[in-house]
């Protein structure tokens, strides 16, 4: 294990080079001279932190040698919080009426590190001061929404998001060859289900949110107490939980609507 003076420059480390590309958005370019000026430290350190920085792509040297700008990097990070921002502005609007017609509680979310990250939710009347799950990571396999983010991918991207299958109840699915049935029967259907697999006592829901391409982006699902989402009621909100994910969907520019 690292020590604190060790784990102390590289807290220090990162700070200096976040402060390197905070210098370059407002300046533009800058040689390394110039960034070691604004740092306070010395050119050598200017430089390694700049070479490293290089090396992801987040800076770039301009046709002048020695001058930085930006790199391409910056906009593929970019890139990727603009389209979770797209994706929730798009889906909030359907979020408030899904919630408003069920009554539960509805959740978007997308593949994030091996789990679910929630990116939105919204309560319904029936939901009484629900937990926020926003910002928060949940286990892909135990949960619809995790099934559905799952069912999106080829199989080698399959074996690389699954890590050990932990148990949460009496009803998790714990092996991967019935985990994989699973989401076959999840692609086949458009939707999935998750009855106290997570947490007894709960019951989701969830469906595709996919992009122009088709590919799935994120899941959007309604979840409650199993007691309110028996199975007298839960093929109308599966219905409706469908043809929700399908027009944000659509207004991501699936199909071409």
């Amino acid at each position: 294990m690292r020590n604190a003076a060790e784990a102390g420059t590289g807290v220090q480390s990162v700070d200096r080079a976040l402060s390197i590309l905070e210098v370059l958005a407002r300046t533009g370019e800058g040689g390394v001279t110039e960034i070691a000026a604004e740092l306070g430290v010395h050119k050598s350190t200017a430089f390694r932190l700049v070479a490293t920085l290089e090396s992801h792509r987040l800076v770039e040297q301009t046709g002048d040698r020695g001058r930085y700008r930006l790199g391409v990097g910056i906009l593929r990070l970019a890139g990727a919080t603009t389209a979770r921002l797209d994706l929730v502005q798009e889906a909030r609007p359907i979020c408030r009426q899904l919630a408003a017609d069920t009554g539960e509680t509805v959740n978007v979310a997308v593949l994030s590190d091996g789990s679910a990250l929630y990116l939105d939710q919204v309560a319904g009347s029936s939901a009484l001061q629900p937990h926020n799950w926003v910002g928060q990571h949940i286990p892909l396999h135990a949960t619809s929404n995790g099934k559905v983010l799952l069912s999106g991918l080829a199989d080698h991207e399959l074996d690389a998001a699954l890590g050990t299958l932990s148990t949460y109840t009496e009803h998790t699915i714990t092996r991967r060859a019935k985990l994989r049935d699973e989401l076959a029967r999840v692609r086949d259907q458009g939707y999935a289900l998750a009855v106290d697999e997570l947490e007894v006592g709960l019951t989701a829901v969830a469906a595709p949110v996919r992009n122009a391409h088709g590919d799935v982006v994120a899941s959007m699902s309604v979840s409650g107490p199993s007691f309110r989402l028996g199975a007298e009621r839960l093929d109308h909100v599966v219905a409706l939980t469908v043809s929700s994910a399908a027009e944000v969907s659509h207004r991501l520019g699936w199909g071409h609507r």
